[in-house]
């Protein structure tokens, strides 16, 4: 059996490096979190595709 964590509650957004991985949880419409684990690559990725939107 997989073991149970506690829900957390809503947060801020919060990127943490963990290991080689970087963690982001983000605060979901509705509560709890979005738990995403990018490595470097995918984490640069993302920013260059976020700066594109809010410029």
């Amino acid at each position: 059996m997989a073991a149970m964590k506690p829900r957390t509650g809503d947060g801020p957004l919060e990127v943490t490096k963990e290991g080689r991985g970087i963690v982001m949880r983000v605060p979901l419409e509705g509560g709890g979190r979005l738990v995403v684990e990018l490595n470097a690559e995918e984490a640069t990725s993302l920013r260059e595709e976020l700066q594109g939107v809010v410029g």
